[in-house]
């Protein structure tokens, strides 16, 4: 469904992201790991053309970024780490907003947003103005209209921030179902706790390299360790003495 070759980003003199090689499976939920400047959100933006590609390829469901800009950005959703919302809007019209987009039915429309509007607790809110949102309010905001077209790929750049405990619970469970509907999601966080109770494959990046991939079960077992909290600062540690 995702299949990212030899991707590279350059800002200069300074390579951020170099020959990423990824892909995942249709219905598949990926963790995207590192430490802060490892290349993840780099990534992020190339995928979803926010940026230029220096050089490789970000294809999905058999459709290129650089063949076909319009129809592969139809295919996903995207809830960036620091969105720019729509201040002046209230939270209703930004989810129609989106659902108009792309080009959603209203049968399709009315049981996608009474979905996600009830389990993220959106509706207490969603008919005020976005600039009197908290944090957490946008987001769960963002996660509902990220959701409301169905789409074949979620992207997400550490979508747990800003939610609390209960809806942070709500959003695994979320990309558990979605993920069993067939949907293929791409999640960069920090936590190895929600990695590891949500993703079926990971994928450790550091310095812009992709150090290991595979799934949680067997990235642990290779590495003999139980936990992937420790194998992250185990691979990343060695990777800085390597370098």
């Amino acid at each position: 469904m995702i299949k990212i070759e030899n991707l590279v980003k350059k800002y200069g003199s300074f390579t951020a992201v170099k020959g990423l090689n990824l892909e995942i499976k249709k219905g598949e939920i990926f963790g995207f790991l590192g430490p802060n400047g490892a290349g993840k959100t780099s990534t992020i933006k190339m995928m979803t053309g926010l940026t230029e590609i220096t050089s490789g390829s970000a294809c999905i469901d058999g459709i290129c970024l650089s063949d076909n800009p319009v129809e592969y950005k139809h295919k996903f959703s995207l809830i960036p780490d620091n969105p720019y919302m729509f201040e002046k809007l209230r939270g209703i019209e930004f989810i129609e907003f989106i659902a108009n987009l792309y080009k959603v039915d209203k049968e399709h429309y009315k049981k996608q947003y009474d979905r996600y509007v009830e389990v993220f607790g959106v509706g207490d809110f969603v008919n005020d103005f976005i600039e009197s949102y908290s944090h957490g309010m946008s987001q769960k905001l963002l996660i509902v209209a990220a959701m409301i077209h169905s789409p074949k790929v979620l992207i997400l750049d550490e979508p747990m921030v800003g939610l609390d405990p209960k809806s942070m619970r709500v959003l695994k469970n979320e990309l558990k179902a979605a993920a069993k509907e067939g949907m293929t999601v791409f999640m960069s966080t920090h936590s190895m706790e929600t990695a590891e109770e949500t993703c079926d494959t990971v994928g450790i990046i550091d310095k812009g390299e992709l150090l290991i991939t595979g799934t949680v079960q067997q990235i642990k077992t290779a590495n003999r360790t139980e936990r992937l909290e420790d194998l992250f600062f185990m691979i990343t540690d060695k990777n800085n003495i390597k370098s």
